[in-house]
């Protein structure tokens, strides 16, 4: 169920190699011994998530997605036609897991660099506090945000067929998003979906958030790992003349979507 109309390009939306590492995470797999059956199950299932959603799915994704199904292959084949070690490279778990590894410490390094940068800037700043609107910046990946959606899409009524060449009502839930924050400055993420009963609108609804995140309406806090997830009103400052839908340039197009 693909959007021609409205394509996401977040800066929160990662590489393939994230995805992998949450998905670790997510399911408390050992990074040394990670079963790739299920890793490559998972990893295609987000796939598909992002292809619905119409994610701007880089070619990175597409050849993490055959690396693994070779992967798996040869993690299948009786043990006396796996190729020794040396002769055609380690065994796909470990050669996974080195992967993971070594972008991790290239992660933390990043962070750590990234972290000391901000404090330098901090020392040198004489405006206005800093950390106020630093705190606003999402505290988690597009990924967890997909993980939670899909367990909402799995209960979802299946409309892709009823709704074919119709378009995604993605501003009128953007305004529903907004009504809901204008008497309260946070939902709940389950307050978000729970008029929606059909899988059309809730993918409406996700895609409204992610569009008034970028827009800087809203922002997305989450309390801990995999603890719950809140929506805030951004509050206006006198300066801040985005847009709600139609006018925010390569923001996307949010005014609609239209399936496939």
């Amino acid at each position: 169920m693909a959007e021609k109309g409205y394509e996401v390009t977040l800066e929160l939306f990662e590489g393939p190699l994230d995805l992998l590492l949450f998905l670790v995470k997510k399911d408390d797999l050992d990074i040394h011994n990670i079963p790739i059956a299920h890793i490559t199950r998972e990893y295609l299932a987000f796939l598909d998530l992002m292809k619905d959603l119409n994610l701007d799915v880089a070619g990175e994704f597409l050849v993490m997605a055959a690396t693994l199904m070779a992967y798996k292959s040869r993690s299948l084949l009786p043990h006396q036609d796996v190729p020794a070690e040396g002769e055609d490279g380690p065994d796909p778990a470990a050669e996974l897991a080195q992967k993971l590894l070594e972008y991790q410490k290239f992660k933390g390094a990043s962070k750590f660099l990234s972290g000391r940068a901000d404090e330098m800037s901090n020392v040198f700043f004489r405006g206005a506090p800093f950390f106020e609107e630093s705190d606003k910046s999402p505290n988690l990946s597009l990924f967890e945000l997909m993980d939670r959606l899909r367990v909402i899409l799995d209960g979802a009524e299946d409309d892709s067929r009823e709704v074919t060449g119709e378009e995604f009502p993605i501003e009128e839930k953007m305004e529903k998003i907004l009504f809901l924050l204008s008497g309260k400055p946070m939902i709940e993420w389950e307050e978000l979906f729970a008029d929606e009963r059909k899988r059309r609108g809730i993918i409406a609804c996700f895609l409204a958030m992610l569009e008034l995140t970028k827009l800087q309406k809203i922002f997305i806090r989450q309390d801990a790992n995999f603890g719950k997830i809140r929506i805030f009103k951004k509050e206006a400052s006198a300066d801040d003349s985005s847009p709600v839908a139609g006018d925010a340039g390569n923001a996307g197009d949010a005014g609609s979507a239209d399936p496939q």
